[in-house]
């Protein structure tokens, strides 16, 4: 029976427009997706929107729609730009969508029921913005007498009733669960500051809201609706069909990651722990909060005009290039800065200098000098024996860097292999063995091909479409490209199509 494993984007937020921090998080989750299926894993993955709320009440009250229509025709802007990017998430889901009502209520029926739940009073600094509270130490007065959150969004003055989550009586139990599953939370620099805060002290959490009505009803008490903490979380088991324990997807929960923004870390590592706790379910394995891009040294704004469409980067570069340069220019989990120049010196160095040329030169060789056809694996030597097994080291290699959200790392590993590569045909000089040498010509040819059938294996999460045309270059069938399939030499004497140039380089037309 194939190992399970359950991999969440965030859901966002419709009343944005998807940029390149949306991108980036969906290509790194669909990238470690992709990996898992590859070494034989069952994988659920999970993306979707986040649809209720007072931002989408007003935003659609200003257009004259009512808010389910004015969602209907924003959601499929994401669904529109997964698709764009490759991504190869096995469900979409809405919080507006009726299973997801029913699990919810369901939900919040059992924190009733288990006494974590119970209505209230609230008063505080609230930014519909943000869709926030906060403590007035967190605001900022200004000169005319208003007020500011952190973020800058205006803060009003709220007073209304709510029910409340007994957050506060989870301190101890998250303290103690975080210490006893050390890697709940990543980087360690987000756990340490998850740590700090939770030892700081916590405060019953506001679950309800009476001043829209864009939600879903609390249950018994329609003057409330339930708030994001509940609702929006809430999906990510949803998606599993609780509380259908024989749904087909049931299985699959506790999810093995959470893939967050480090602005949203705080709701998903401390308030989403605690409320599973409460109602006697599961926690999530894993969450990892990344960091944030800017462009070109700057922070990505609408007013600046620099926000970054993930689409156009894909009609101007290639979806492949972008993919990998997002996973390949910064640590994850650091922020990073997104550079044309430094995507450019990606794919035109490491993709098209680098391993395209590899391919090019290797394949073409065989075409011109083995009849088209793979080579057989002859007697090999120290040099050829200690290139095969770099490249052999590397399904593990990458997939153990990928189960830590290194994926920077794990493509590292895998340019360690093709510079060596690249090193190897250089002093093994095929070309000019083909007059002194054949048999071991076709020895070192053989030699490249088994290495570029690894290389291509591997970064099949990255960059799926360059690799598909790769394998096909060299003659590997559809049914024998995951890792295990590494394991059954290639026949000799394959048929080889004429090769094909994989990465070319890219000329700024400007």
């Amino acid at each position: 029976m194939k190992p399970k494993f359950y991999v969440t984007t965030p859901i966002y937020y419709v009343n944005d427009v998807p940029h390149l921090g949306h991108a980036y998080t969906n290509v790194a989750c669909d990238a470690l997706a992709r990996c898992k299926r590859l070494a034989g894993s069952d994988v659920f993955f999970l993306t979707g929107t986040d649809e209720h709320g007072q931002k989408i009440e007003k935003a659609a009250a200003t257009r004259g729609e009512n808010p389910q229509a004015f969602t209907d025709r924003i959601s499929p802007a994401f669904r529109d730009l997964w698709a764009t990017l490759g991504i190869s998430n096995d469900d979409f889901i809405r919080t507006t969508e009726p299973r997801h009502k029913a699990a919810t209520t369901a939900f919040w029926q059992r924190l009733v029921e288990r006494g974590e739940i119970y209505l209230g009073g609230y008063k505080g600094w609230y930014a519909v913005r943000d869709e926030a509270f906060y403590d007035e130490g967190e605001t900022t007065l200004r000169p005319d007498g208003s007020r500011v959150a952190p973020s800058g969004a205006p803060v009003e003055w709220v007073v209304e009733p709510s029910y409340f989550f007994r957050l506060s009586a989870w301190q101890d139990r998250l303290l103690d669960f975080y210490e006893k599953n050390p890697d709940f939370i990543a980087p360690q620099s987000r756990r340490n500051e998850v740590l700090s805060f939770v030892r700081g002290g916590l405060k019953d959490l506001s679950v309800s809201r009476t001043s829209f009505r864009w939600g879903i009803p609390v249950p018994g008490d329609a003057a409330h609706v339930m708030y994001v903490w509940v609702d929006a979380l809430f999906n990510y088991v949803t998606a599993t069909g609780w509380p259908d324990a024989e749904a087909p997807r049931a299985g699959f929960w506790p999810a093995d990651l959470h893939m967050v923004g480090k602005d949203i870390l705080r709701f998903h590592a401390v308030y989403w722990p605690a409320l599973l706790m409460a109602a006697g379910m599961a926690p999530p394995k894993r969450v990892f909060a990344h960091g944030w891009w800017t462009v070109e040294g700057e922070k990505m704004s609408k007013s600046l005009g620099n926000v970054v469409a993930p689409g156009d980067l894909v009609e101007r570069y290639g979806l492949d290039p972008v993919r990998f340069y997002l996973l390949r220019e910064v640590p994850f989990g650091n922020d990073g800065d997104f550079s044309r120049r430094a995507l450019i010196g990606r794919i035109n160095g490491e993709l098209a200098n680098e391993f395209g040329n590899l391919a090019q030169r290797s394949l073409s060789l065989v075409a011109r000098h083995c009849e088209g056809r793979l080579p057989a694996v002859g007697a090999r030597t120290g040099d050829d024996a200690a290139l095969l097994a770099r490249a052999a080291a590397l399904p593990a290699l990458l997939a153990a860097a990928f189960n830590r959200q290194a994926f920077h790392e794990g493509l590292e590993e895998v340019w360690k292999v093709v510079r060596a590569a690249n090193a190897y045909i250089d002093h093994q000089a095929p070309w000019a063995l083909k007059k002194t040498d054949p048999a071991r010509m076709a020895v070192v040819l053989r030699v490249l091909a088994d290495v570029l059938r690894v290389l291509a294996t591997v970064l099949q999460p990255v960059m799926p479409g360059s690799m598909a045309c790769m394998l096909d270059q060299l003659g590997v069938a559809e049914t024998a490209r995951d890792f295990a399939s590494l394991a059954t030499p290639l026949a000799e004497g394959t048929p080889l199509p004429p090769p094909q140039g994989v990465f070319p380089r890219y000329t700024d037309a400007e």
